[in-house]
């Protein structure tokens, strides 16, 4: 199975690059075995899967040939926390959890995403917070939440997600920052990075262009998050995680459309990412 972590410079000396990943969402309505050889095909760094019904993005021993045949690293998995995935492995949410750090830890990835619990998980919701301190302390996996956004209809804001959709309010070890979320929610993504300090571990590199839904995962650039600035002063915080393209391709018109768009958003990530601090 090929080795997490990008290409690294062999010197004592030399300047880390934080990795790009694709996400596998990122080709829907193409398939898990797509979004890998497009990320190859690319010059992407690695994969994010996305748990999903697709039999493929559960099945650790394909991914692993996959991951072996285009020579590119698992860097994490999303659990299916997606109203889309609540079937998948069962309406059990820490099952849910444990299956998909079996499956990270099998292809030899360090990061499982997950979103907080939907208001109506109730129980999930009051044990969420300890459970994943359970969960880390037991496990050689990092849990990272991911920011979400609360519902506004007619105005009214409405809590959809339990404890908080703002990780910054969860007591809860590790995040994971995605830059559609804060458009969604009208977060400043800048000064969330910079409450979290190091608990930010994991970027979904996107793009949105206003408060409320829907949820746009544009291509970055394309919206009005500061992604070029948040890419720009990562290394300097110190942040040791991936980068994860995390878009919407679903209305390209075909294959090669989608490929421009996926290529233009690791350019974009490359052209912003400076390298870190040299290590060593």
């Amino acid at each position: 199975m090929a080795q997490a972590g990008p290409a690294v410079a062999g010197t004592p000396g030399a300047a880390r690059a934080i990795p790009v990943a694709l996400s596998t969402s990122s080709v829907f309505p193409e398939r898990t075995p797509d979004a890998f050889e497009i990320a190859a095909r690319l010059g992407y760094d690695g994969v994010e899967v996305m748990v999903t019904a697709d039999p493929v993005s559960q099945d650790a021993e394909v991914l692993g040939r996959l991951s072996d045949y285009h020579h590119l690293p698992v860097l994490a998995v999303h659990a299916p926390n997606l109203l889309i995935t609540q079937r998948v492995w069962g309406r059990e949410p820490w099952g849910k959890l444990e299956r998909t750090a079996d499956l990270a830890s099998a292809l030899g990835a360090g990061v499982v995403v997950v979103h907080p619990p939907f208001r109506w998980q109730r129980e999930y919701a009051r044990d969420f917070e300890a459970g994943l301190k359970r969960l880390e302390s037991r496990r050689d996996m990092i849990f990272a939440v991911e920011n979400l956004y609360p519902l506004r209809p007619r105005g009214t804001e409405v809590a959809a997600y339990a404890p908080h959709w703002d990780p910054r309010r969860l007591d809860c070890a590790h995040v994971t920052l995605d830059l559609s979320h804060t458009a969604v929610a009208g977060t400043d993504a800048l000064e969330m990075a910079e409450d979290l300090g190091d608990r930010l571990v994991h970027v979904h590199l996107t793009d949105g262009t206003k408060t409320g839904l829907p949820d746009e995962h544009l291509v970055p650039g394309r919206g009005t998050q500061p992604c070029a600035e948040l890419l720009e002063r990562l290394p300097g915080t110190g942040f040791t995680g991936t980068v994860v393209v995390e878009i919407s391709t679903r209305r390209a018109l075909n294959s090669q459309e989608r490929l421009a768009d996926l290529a233009e958003s690791l350019a974009f990530a490359r052209a912003h990412l400076p390298s870190a601090s040299p290590v060593g």
